[in-house]
């Protein structure tokens, strides 16, 4: 069979992980393979709610083995904070069903004093950063000579090159800020927490790419899940109000060490309206009663950051363009009660900008800023849908706006939530 991969396409927190979750009892392996502890994933079933960050949705299935791929970044304290949470409240998380790359990139120290200091120097517009190193970490990656793979932290000379390292970014440090003559990184703490990390990892560490290539050309079911969204996408995104990875559809093969042609299936993970954290453009953004009437039905606040979600009106514009960017092939319409009670809703089918028309999303945040929404709007259903269970249980018009934004984002909507629970999913076709 071929892979399955789920992308969110628009600015994150379009609730991939329970789709996630619910595509899992047809996989055998569920990996993520980029981002970091800046993702938030929520799972909801049998009346609890769990918060993942760096650990696969597919946790949850105790016969399904979860990969953390080359592509993530991690932070070793989080990641066994995550794993005690979790194992404290009865959830298998082991060697058994956990497998951590020993290609991907480590967070260290001075990373998150680093996003710290520069996110303070910055004057303009903050770029969004959850301060948690992530960048940081990535930038160290393509620079090479001062980044950290989990392997290294298994060699002989990891000790020596630690000491090598911190002395640099000490002086990096103090030259970024000279007046924070604190904010400096001590090399005998970091060594003993690294190695207690590294021994308390261990057992989960392995060469995960063998093992994803092994497991493809054997046709096992894989489903690769995406953290943050697509136009959150380094290189195709809203640049610079981005995160630091490949988080749309391209960015599976190099985060997994997989090849294109096993990826057959992309589930596109659509919220029913949308939303952003932080600055950058946002063309359909409702700063009014309508925006906070959505965020509180929704509750729009980040799982991990906590900050409110900016809210707004669907934008099929945007999400043309990341669903044939990512290459879905079915969507997933989630928060469809989020709206239950709009009288009327809007879908930005076009932008005008500088007075002129297009359905193209811009490459540059300058035109985005001056984007004025073309709108088309629909009449509500002004009624309950958490209780549908069938695409035929939902009222008529909801039924319409589904159709309606299957057709001008040009794929097929083949699920549909009405709530946060397992059991709350409509399957389509």
């Amino acid at each position: 069979m071929p892979a399955t991969c789920v992308i969110g396409l628009q600015w994150g927190d379009e609730a991939k992980g329970k789709v996630v979750d619910v595509l899992t009892q047809k996989n055998e392996i569920c990996v993520r393979y980029q981002g970091g502890a800046n993702a938030g994933h929520t799972v909801k079933f049998g009346g609890q709610a769990f918060k993942l960050s760096l650990i696969p949705s597919g946790i949850f299935h105790h016969n399904v083995k979860s990969v953390v791929a080359n592509g993530v970044v991690l932070d070793p304290a989080r990641f066994l904070e995550e794993i005690e949470g979790l194992t404290s409240r009865g959830v298998q998380v082991d060697a058994d069903n956990l497998a951590l790359s020993n290609r991907l990139h480590v967070i260290m120290p001075w990373h998150f004093l680093e996003d710290r200091i520069m996110n303070s120097l910055c004057a303009h517009e903050p770029i969004g950063s959850t301060m948690r190193g992530i960048g940081q970490c990535y930038r160290d990656k393509v620079g090479r000579s001062m980044a950290f793979r989990l392997g290294d932290l298994y060699l002989p000379s990891f000790p020596e090159r630690l000491k090598e390292v911190t002395q640099i970014k000490n002086q990096y440090l103090y030259g970024m800020n000279p007046d924070g003559g604190k904010e400096q990184v001590s090399y005998s703490e970091t060594l003993e927490k690294y190695t207690a990390y590294a021994e308390k990892l261990k057992p989960m560490v392995t060469d995960t790419t063998a093992f994803l290539l092994n497991a493809v050309d054997a046709d096992k079911n894989v489903l690769f899940e995406g953290a943050q969204g697509a136009l959150l996408d380094i290189d195709h995104g809203t640049f610079p109000f981005v995160t630091s990875s490949n988080s749309s559809g391209v960015g599976v093969c190099a985060g997994a060490g997989i090849p294109a042609k096993f990826v057959k299936n992309v589930v596109g993970i659509m919220k029913a309206y949308t939303t952003r954290v932080g600055g950058g453009p946002f063309p359909t953004e409702q700063d009014n009663e309508i925006g906070q009437k959505i965020r509180d039905a929704g509750h729009e606040y980040g799982t991990v950051t906590k900050r409110p979600r900016r809210c707004g009106w669907f934008d099929a514009v945007a999400v043309r363009y990341t669903s044939r960017l990512s290459g879905v092939t079915m969507l997933s319409l989630m928060l469809l009660d989020v709206l239950d009670q709009m009288p009327e809703i809007s879908i930005c089918t076009a932008y005008e900008i500088n007075g002129e028309r297009t359905t193209d999303f811009p490459a540059l945040v300058e035109d985005l800023y001056e984007v004025k929404p073309v709108y088309e709007t629909m009449p509500g259903w002004m009624s309950d849908t958490t209780g549908c269970r069938n695409y035929s249980d939902l009222p008529d018009n909801a039924k319409r706006y589904v159709e309606r934004l299957q057709e001008i984002v040009g794929a097929k909507v083949g699920i549909v939530s009405v709530g946060p629970d397992r059991e709350q999913t409509i399957f389509v076709n």
